[in-house]
């Protein structure tokens, strides 16, 4: 794995173009609250795309039903935060993180337990079998979302966010909302235990040397299926997670969330290279930038602007911004 410590051009990349797009948008304010909120965009969408460069880069997995595992994390924190009225009406932060941790926590379970059946019986199967993996993968998304149906209903249910997070800080003119500023110290943490956990630990050793050999670690008796189907169940938990950020980014919940989101996911995991978690990080900030800033100067092309991103960058490094390995 390239050391993001010595390849600083993608590095660069974030603060160029928020830079490059300060004098089209003219006033500095304006431009300090689209900045913020899209990097806070940008922040959630890495939580969740960081389980599926896990799975994609370090276990050669096309798990297209990632998205089932976001809206399961969604739907969760409504039933969670639903029965925790009294905290997460109260005008106190603390009282409304002591609602939403549970919330976070519950939803991380669920989904990854939820993942844990799926690699078992749906992904196992097809370990190597890429076409195999796209179509069962796809199969057990939409079966997912119908029994979240079952459950929740099909309806849209609002997922409002608790009192004290509402509302905005002010720097001078520029308005700052105070869940983006949340959303970007988790996305932060996500990423600081993920590079320290793959960077410093023996797990994290085992896993990047099993992408590498995997017969050798296992000759060492280590067995890597284990630590593979480990590898799953926490990148089905991180996507829970971070369908409890999104569903709180847009305070309402659909069965069909994580299908919506699918195509941001996977330009992350595209550019960023494959298993990089540094790399999906940037791609997720340039992603949030690129949409918050698109949408304020040419609504209309908002729609494809992470496209035209996607296509600029592989222009320049077709294996992403820091590939982990070549298949």
């Amino acid at each position: 794995m390239k050391n993001l410590d010595f390849d600083w051009k993608p590095l660069a990349l974030v603060p160029l173009l928020a830079l490059a797009v300060l004098p089209f948008i003219g006033s500095g304010s304006t431009w300090l609250t689209l900045t913020v909120a899209g990097l806070a965009m940008g922040m959630i969408i890495f939580i969740i795309a960081s389980g599926l460069t896990l799975v994609f880069g370090l276990m050669d997995v096309l798990n297209f039903g990632h998205g089932v595992f976001i809206a399961l994390g969604a739907f969760v924190a409504t039933s969670v935060l639903g029965g925790m009225a009294d905290w997460t009406g109260s005008q106190e932060l603390w009282r409304n993180f002591v609602a939403v941790l549970p919330a976070m926590v519950v939803a991380m379970l669920v989904a990854g337990a939820v993942g844990l059946a799926f690699e078992r019986f749906l992904v196992r199967p097809v370990y190597g079998q890429h076409l195999k993996q796209i179509l069962i993968t796809v199969g057990g998304a939409i079966i997912g979302e119908e029994l979240i149906k079952v459950v929740w209903g099909p309806e849209q249910i609002p997922l409002p966010l608790p009192e004290a997070m509402r509302g905005s800080l002010f720097i001078g003119d520029a308005a700052i909302s105070k869940y983006r500023l949340i959303a970007v110290a988790v996305g932060l943490l996500v990423f600081g235990v993920l590079a320290w956990t793959l960077g410093r630990t023996k797990i994290g050793l085992l896993i990047r040397a099993g992408v590498q050999d995997r017969e050798m670690v296992e000759s060492l008796g280590y067995r890597i299926k284990r630590l593979f189907v480990g590898v799953f169940v926490v990148g089905s938990a991180l996507a829970g997670l971070g369908g409890v950020m999104w569903g709180l980014f847009q305070q309402n919940v659909v069965p069909q969330m994580g299908a919506q989101v699918n195509v941001l996911i996977f330009i992350v995991i595209i550019i960023g290279g494959l298993g990089s978690t540094g790399g999906a990080l940037i791609g997720a900030l340039l992603v949030g930038l690129t949409a918050n800033y698109t949408g304020f100067l040419v609504p209309k092309a908002a729609l494809f602007s992470n496209i035209a991103l996607m296509v600029a960058v592989l222009l320049w490094r077709p294996q992403g911004f820091f590939p982990v390995t070549n298949r």
